[in-house]
């Protein structure tokens, strides 16, 4: 007979003819709102049959539920035909085995739910990588409970049967594993960070995309760079994270697009996909981007597991601008409500374009401040510097003269030493200007080899 173990939860999904009916289960001191574990089974493409909740401070530690309630979940099951049972919480080993045990039913939980959707999604090898090893670290604690039957034929004390052997190959074998990804993941970590260096050089502006799942993310991000990245209305849809460049007043920005966050966010994920998140630690300004038409309780929730989930990533101290999206999809009493309550926000819509001059103002204004301002005077045989200035200001007021070009413009601080050399006070500056009869030009030049993608 084949073990219950061996048709899990992930083949199913995979498989769209099993035909999964989940009765989603959950125990809290509060009613529980399952309309996100009933998005989470929908992309994964499960239907759900019915909810059961149990009213308690904390979960039992052996069965999640008391057993009288488990008793009845088996009940409730057979009554709407479920096949499989989802927890909205992160299960031990010993719950979820206790809980199959008492219903016949295969059990998911919702890390289990959202490793499934992770590894569906991953296109990218890097991205695969990544979930592989979320989902090892998550099996391997399980993996006791497969060879139980197993355990049964060993001896008693000071002998070691067949289960007890068969357990320690898995945990070697998947340790061995874990151990491989683990060094395939370092060594694109390492050309991440060449390539880092090397943007980190041209001294771009970065600015990371985070925010809850499904908060419109990748649509922000088309309609800011044209980047052309696929949309869908599905949870985890961008896992793999995209840079593009646009630019802002002749100046150019780099723009990354990163996974969703989520509550209960698994720590497996978080800590797998340390590489990815990498960017936004590191981003000179992260968007907290935040779907507005969602109810006001449901959003202050979002709010918090973003900021939870920044700080647990290390970018809890990075420059950060709350863009609200979907602005389109509310009622004007809901747009003076959500200005009343964060007015340093910038309301978009990513859809329409409303707002979206705006949020480049405000993109703008925030990275100014860490430029510097700049007058120089460059000899026309440095053509070469003065091509990096303009990559680096974008607009710059510059005065041509027989010697050379006096310049004035705003720099990044980083990279403002470069041009020590060429740097003039102000009164020489307008002396040498004067004494040339020239008058300082506004100019946008855009950077050579560089278009908005």
């Amino acid at each position: 007979m084949q073990d219950r173990r061996e048709t899990r939860f992930g083949e199913g999904i995979r498989n769209p003819r099993a035909r999964q009916r989940a009765i989603c289960i959950a125990a809290a001191p509060h009613e529980p709102d399952f309309a996100e574990l009933r998005e989470l089974l929908r992309t994964a493409g499960v239907a759900v049959a019915g909810e059961l909740w149990q009213r308690r401070e904390r979960p039992d530690p052996d069965r999640y539920l008391g057993r009288g309630k488990l008793a009845e979940l088996a009940e409730r099951a057979r009554e709407l035909g479920a096949n499989v049972i989802a927890c909205d919480d992160e299960l031990l080993p010993r719950q979820e085995r206790n809980i199959e045990a008492a219903t016949g039913l295969a059990v998911v939980d919702r890390t289990a739910i959202i490793l499934d959707i992770f590894a569906r999604h991953a296109r990218t090898a890097e991205g695969k990588l990544q979930v592989e090893l979320a989902q090892l670290e998550y099996n391997l604690a399980r993996m006791r409970g497969l060879w139980t039957h197993l355990e049964r034929l060993g001896g008693g004390i000071g002998t070691r049967g067949p289960g007890e052997s068969q357990i320690e190959t898995d945990r070697r074998l998947a340790r061995d594993r874990i151990s491989e990804i683990k060094r395939k993941l370092a060594h694109i970590q390492r050309v991440r960070a060449t390539m880092r260096a090397e943007r980190e050089r041209a001294a771009l502006p970065t600015i990371a995309l985070a925010g809850y799942t499904n908060a419109g993310k990748s649509t922000l991000m088309n309609a800011l760079t044209g980047a052309g990245v696929s949309v869908r209305s599905r949870l985890f849809h961008t896992l793999d994270p995209t840079t593009r460049a646009f630019r802002i007043d002749g100046r150019t920005y780099l723009l990354t697009d990163t996974v969703g966050f989520i509550r209960k966010l698994p720590h497996q994920l978080v800590a797998a996909f340390a590489a990815t998140l990498e960017e936004t630690r590191r981003a000179d300004l992260v968007l907290h981007v935040q779907d507005a038409s969602v109810p006001e309780p449901e959003l202050a929730a979002m709010l918090a597991a973003v900021e939870r989930t920044l700080e647990e990533i290390g970018a809890a101290e990075r420059p950060r601008l709350l863009v609200f999206n979907k602005i389109d999809l509310v009622s004007s009493t809901a747009r003076r409500a959500l200005r009343r309550r964060w007015p340093r926000a910038v309301a978009v819509s990513a859809e329409s374009g409303e707002g979206l001059e705006q949020l480049r103002r405000r993109i703008a204004a925030e990275l100014a401040r860490g430029l510097e301002a700049v007058e120089l005077f460059l000899p026309y045989r440095e053509g070469a510097r003065l091509a990096e200035l303009f990559a680096l200001a974008g607009q710059v007021e510059q005065n041509h003269t027989a010697e050379g070009v006096h310049v004035r413009a705003r720099v990044p601080k980083q990279v403002a030493a470069r041009f020590a050399p060429y740097r003039l006070d102000r009164s020489a500056a307008a002396q040498g200007s004067s004494r040339n009869g020239h008058r300082l030009e506004s100019r946008e030049v855009s950077r050579p080899g560089l278009a908005p993608a």
